[in-house]
């Protein structure tokens, strides 16, 4: 009976845990933007770099974060495929092998206003909440400490071959997600 209980016990425990971890995700996907069925729905995106200092493979030289000697922005994009009804595109920037930054925009989230089409994102300033018009903060990275600022982290790693990507949502005015694409950023 008590080992019964004990089983019992430990997987309340994981669905308490699960829940935790998928409230976690939504309140991390930042306002004003809605998930639910879009998934399933969301059309895919072509994501390209706009600039040729960016191939996916190494950070450019400065696009580091500042405690690293840097002074880097985000790299500008090309998005192709949003469809009709298109108000936005948001970015959330991540890095995949640092874990509390691995996800939903750890390097912080910047929405751009679009339509529909093909849009060019321009790079913007890293380490700041001023943004230009037509760009807006959706969420501040998650940096804590001596990392932590405002707006978008640029890679922060410190050169240690950490992967960097991007994930791209085209958004509509009721902020369901149209489209999605992913690109990799590079390792620093």
């Amino acid at each position: 009976m008590n080992t019964l209980f004990r089983v019992s016990s430990a997987w309340g425990g994981a669905r308490r845990c699960a829940l935790a971890l998928l409230l976690a995700a939504v309140f991390a996907l930042g306002a004003g933007v809605t998930t639910d069925g879009d998934a399933a729905e969301a059309s895919k995106l072509d994501v390209a770099f706009a600039d040729p200092a960016w191939n996916g493979k190494k950070i450019p030289k400065g696009q580091q974060c500042s405690k690293f000697g840097g002074k880097g922005s985000t790299p500008a994009l090309t998005v192709e495929g949003a469809p009709e009804g298109t108000v936005e595109i948001v970015v959330a920037y991540n890095d995949r092998d640092y874990r509390p930054l691995s996800k939903n925009g750890g390097h912080g989230k910047i929405g751009y206003k679009a339509g529909p089409g093909t849009t060019t994102i321009p790079a913007l300033p890293g380490e700041t909440a001023d943004m230009p018009e037509g760009a807006r903060i959706v969420a501040k990275n998650r940096a804590t400490g001596s990392y932590a600022r405002a707006g978008y982290l640029p890679p922060c790693s410190g050169g240690r071959g950490n992967l960097y990507y991007a994930d791209v949502m085209v958004i509509d005015a009721n902020g369901k997600v149209l489209a999605k694409g992913r690109i990799v950023l590079g390792r620093y």
